[in-house]
């Protein structure tokens, strides 16, 4: 597989997004899930992408369980700073402080059964702290030896600027899909003129533009699509035009709808690694074709003018992340 960077950080061009191994979509094969992460390197599939609040705290525990024999191949990173406060209702809450995320780090690396990491982020920025107060601890440990690269998700340009002032960002991580473009072109932009990977997370959609979702769909109440806009059966319905323009372009090339989603987010920029859930065997196989598919340019011009997708991306009460008082333990 071609590879692409993250800072200094090499990886390959599609890395592995370990939200669904933590049953966000409902209930999850973990024999599976585990075999999926010691293969996925042989695929060249290196970047395994988890989080403190996935679960929370499964998807780190699984990766844990085998980290020893994988440690050398893959470049891991997790997450911390936004933790559930309710998770039946996908509630949460954010926490920036250096002595939060100091507890949140050490506990991240003792589930994942490692003394570093490669990339950590914070998963939210909190308002209640100044960026340059959690950047700051985050580059001392760097200095320390637990983490080797620092990346934010779901920022602004202006709060990346003042970020990388402290120190080098190297990974941006948001949410950008066909049916989710807002990060372009600015954010993408400043990562390629800052020398930093963007790792669009939910690069599927959620399942929907891989055509596993249909408007008789019914979701469990622990899948975090059943209050999800998106996904009521109206907005279904309204989006369908995308997964038949989408379909359509992977009959003619004899992939998976999944393989066309992802080439056209690899074709955005080269500092692009999209990230999607993987927790089958048969998703891994399927989906790292799209590194070696190159769209032409009108298949680019008939995906690029796709309409806005109908609903928001995110329910109201999750894209806001109700703000409490710091100091909650991880």
């Amino acid at each position: 597989m071609p590879t692409r960077q993250l800072g200094e950080l090499v990886v390959g061009a599609i890395g592995l997004g370990c939200t669904a191994m933590s049953a966000w979509y409902g209930e999850v094969d973990q024999q599976e899930a585990v075999r999926v992460l010691r293969r996925a390197h042989e695929y060249g599939v290196t970047l395994i992408d988890t989080a403190d609040n996935y679960g929370p705290f499964t998807s780190e525990q699984a990766i844990g369980t085998i980290i020893d024999e994988i440690r050398d191949r893959v470049v891991l990173s997790t997450k911390g700073g936004l933790y559930f406060t309710d998770r039946t209702n996908f509630k949460m809450s954010r926490d920036g402080s250096p002595g939060y995320l100091r507890r949140a780090l050490d506990a991240s690396l003792r589930r994942l059964r490692t003394d570093y990491v490669d990339l950590y982020y914070l998963h939210r920025v909190d308002p209640a702290v100044p960026i340059e107060e959690s950047i700051g601890f985050l580059a001392e440990q760097v200095t320390a030896g637990k983490i080797r690269a620092i990346g934010l998700s779901d920022v602004d340009v202006p709060t990346l600027d003042r970020a990388h002032a402290v120190h080098p960002i190297s990974a941006v991580e948001s949410e950008l899909s066909l049916w989710t473009r807002e990060p372009l072109p600015a954010l993408v932009g400043w990562c390629r003129s800052h020398g930093a990977g963007f790792v669009p997370y939910a690069p599927l959609g959620r399942g929907f533009l891989a055509g596993n979702v249909t408007p008789r769909a019914k979701f469990a109440s622990g899948d975090f699509r059943a209050g999800n806009p998106r996904f009521t059966p109206e907005a279904i319905e309204q989006n369908m035009v995308y997964v038949e323009r989408i379909r359509a372009i992977a009959d003619h090339h004899g992939v998976a709808p999944a393989v066309i989603a992802l080439a056209w987010l690899l074709s955005q920029a080269e500092n692009v690694i999209p990230i999607p859930g993987m927790e089958k065997m048969a998703y891994l196989t399927e989906n790292i074709k799209a590194a070696a598919l190159n769209l032409t340019a009108e298949e680019l011009r008939d995906l690029d003018t796709l309409p806005p997708a109908f609903g928001s991306r995110l329910q109201a009460d999750l894209a806001s992340v109700s703000i409490v008082e710091s100091g909650n333990p991880p």
